[in-house]
């Protein structure tokens, strides 16, 4: 069974929402920027720097981070698929915002700490999430939240976005 939990009109208002509130909480917005989790954060992370963009009157840099190396269970996986991270300014000192699709375990979020931390020591990290789909085993939670979905282990949260090829949607799935 699929449900439908966003189309493309509510993604992007929830998209615009939690851009203006990034906007509100971080009045010091020269240091503001955006690091997007490969693969799911990526997209959202570039929607965020161009809404931003707009709403602060300057530009708003944002990047890309592989944390697959950074993951506590390497010894559980294939060899991981790596993706390219790339982070055009230097984080230390920075208010970095780390953007992700959905927030699960929270165990992708650490290993993001760890990546980003490898790269500088930035002023102060927050978290945003389309979708935080609770059961976490970690004690994290987004400081930015566009939905709030429960949901139990047999079920997944799927994100689809034109910039990979589809429709712009959320779902959840029965697994």
């Amino acid at each position: 069974m699929s449900v439908v939990l966003m189309d493309a009109v509510t993604l992007g208002r929830v998209i615009g929402r939690m851009a203006h509130e990034i906007a509100e909480r971080n009045p010091d917005s020269d240091t503001l920027c955006l690091v997007g989790l490969q693969r799911g954060g990526v997209s959202l992370a570039r929607r965020l720097s161009v809404i931003l963009s707009g709403i602060l009157g300057h530009a708003v840099p944002a990047g890309s981070l592989d944390v697959s190396l950074y993951r506590d269970d390497l010894d559980r996986r294939v060899a991981p698929e790596i993706r390219p991270t790339e982070v055009p300014f230097d984080p230390s000192d920075r208010d970095i915002v780390l953007v992700d699709d959905v927030l699960f375990t929270g165990r992708t979020t650490r290993a993001a700490l760890d990546a980003l931390s490898d790269l500088g020591r930035p002023r102060r990290i927050q978290l945003a999430v389309l979708i935080d789909r609770g059961n976490r085993e970690l004690p994290i939670r987004a400081d930015f939240t566009g939905k709030v979905v429960v949901t139990t282990l047999q079920q997944a949260i799927r994100v689809h976005l034109t910039e990979g090829g589809g429709n712009d949607s959320v779902f959840l799935e029965d697994l």
